[in-house]
């Protein structure tokens, strides 16, 4: 007993207690944020194999934009620190990578398959972490709330891509997509990290559970009725307002010159 209480009089004691004692709370602290951290329900993590193919596709299809360490050039910007999920929507959606520069990657098919657009996103992500690639469940709309999901994206999202996800211009010669096409994970995606002037909806703005609505109410609009009949594109009021300008128009000056060719078979 003596010999205890002697070690524990010496400094190093103290200092040891201290050691252990903040090796202690950085265990707590990792075991709760790994159980509420977003990330955790992700996709599982890349392996060496998938990292290692992803840098060879990089290097054959990425590099000549982003740099052979995708540390960005004058053709495209940095992609270390952007994460897998951008990496997945850009490839999965067929944007990336570029044939040829443009001022704006629209969607076309995709040139690389599944497998490889995770190997790619696994090889970014070693670079610099980032969002992570959405898992099934957090995509998943059974038991999302629709109602809400519309008021959401009538509030962050419709203001650039119509209320029914028809997509539509915006400044500067931009244009927002349709969504029409688009998967829940690419949804979910675009919403985490923000493609092209689309801002970032992090899980402070929209969280996981909002953003799952989001989803359930874009889908869901894709099989609604069109009580109106035409939907005329689902694209709002610049489409009815031209069909109402030609067709109204148009019939009020075929009136006119009927009327006035009238008079003159009178006279």
């Amino acid at each position: 007993m003596s010999w205890i209480i002697a070690r524990r009089r010496r400094p190093v004691a103290g200092y040891a207690v201290v050691l252990l004692g903040l090796i202690a709370v950085g265990a707590i602290y990792a075991a709760f944020s790994a159980q509420g951290n977003p990330a955790s329900a992700s996709s599982p993590a890349a392996s060496q194999r998938d990292t290692t193919l992803g840098r060879q596709l990089f290097v054959e299809n990425c590099s000549s934009c982003h740099g052979f360490m995708a540390q960005g050039t004058n053709t495209g910007p940095s992609l270390i620190g952007v994460g897998a999920a951008a990496v997945n929507f850009q490839v999965s959606t067929g944007r990336m990578p570029l044939k040829e520069i443009e001022a704006e990657a629209a969607r076309k098919p995709p040139v690389l398959n599944p497998t490889q657009t995770r190997e790619i996103a696994a090889y970014i992500a070693s670079l610099g972490g980032g969002p992570a690639i959405p898992a099934p469940e957090q995509v998943s709309t059974k038991g999302a709330d629709v109602g809400l999901g519309q008021e959401m994206f009538s509030t962050n999202c419709a203001q650039c891509h119509n209320f029914v996800g028809a997509g539509g211009a915006l400044t500067q010669g931009k244009y927002a997509p349709a969504l029409t096409q688009s998967t829940p994970t690419q949804i979910y995606e675009a919403m985490l990290t923000g493609p092209e002037a689309m801002p970032v909806f992090n899980d402070s703005t929209i969280t996981p559970s909002e953003k799952r609505d989001v989803i359930a109410y874009v889908t869901e609009t894709r099989s609604s009725p069109n009580p109106g009949g035409f939907s005329l594109g689902r694209i709002g009021p610049v489409t009815e307002g031209l069909v109402g300008w030609i067709g109204g128009i148009g019939a009020l000056v075929l009136l006119s010159i009927w009327i006035t060719a009238k008079r003159r078979v009178h006279q």
